[in-house]
């Protein structure tokens, strides 16, 4: 089924210049880039987006992290996206992650961890609508796909 999610690559991949080397990722996985922007939220926006983690012992952590620079905001599209991306990325504990994964990979910090994705389909959509208008959101499909 194809699916749409979200992936933020946060402050921490801005700032030690990998931001190309994890959208390549994607890319040779197969995904569509059909959304992506830099930006640098406020914080009702990333309160928002973190509601469900409020009152844990890590929220106001996470809320300062995700504020202290800016973020690649991207949406995916692909078959199975949502628990795609999430394979690809790994598990935020930092004791968890394996090589091969963007996290297992790139990651120094459980607390600061360089990539976020949506969780659910349900998740996905609400996140989108966080950070992205409809205007800019572009489908397109690969002609070319079907040597894949």
């Amino acid at each position: 089924m194809i699916q749409q999610t979200l992936v933020l690559l946060k402050p921490g991949a801005l700032q030690r210049r990998i931001i190309g080397e994890v959208l390549s990722r994607f890319e040779r996985k197969g995904f569509n880039i059909i959304a992506l922007k830099l930006l640098r939220p406020g914080k009702p926006l990333v309160e928002t987006h973190y509601a469900e983690h409020k009152g844990k012992d890590f929220y106001d952590k996470l809320v300062a992290y995700t504020l202290s620079g800016p973020l690649v905001a991207m949406i995916l599209e692909s078959e199975d996206a949502v628990p795609l991306a999430r394979l690809m990325i790994g598990p935020a504990n930092l004791m968890e992650q394996r090589p091969g994964s963007i996290r297992g990979d790139y990651a120094a910090r459980t607390r600061l961890n360089i990539v976020h994705a949506s969780d659910s389909p349900e998740s996905a959509a609400r996140e989108i609508k966080l950070f992205f208008t409809p205007e800019e959101i572009c489908p397109w499909e690969d002609g070319n796909a079907q040597w894949f």
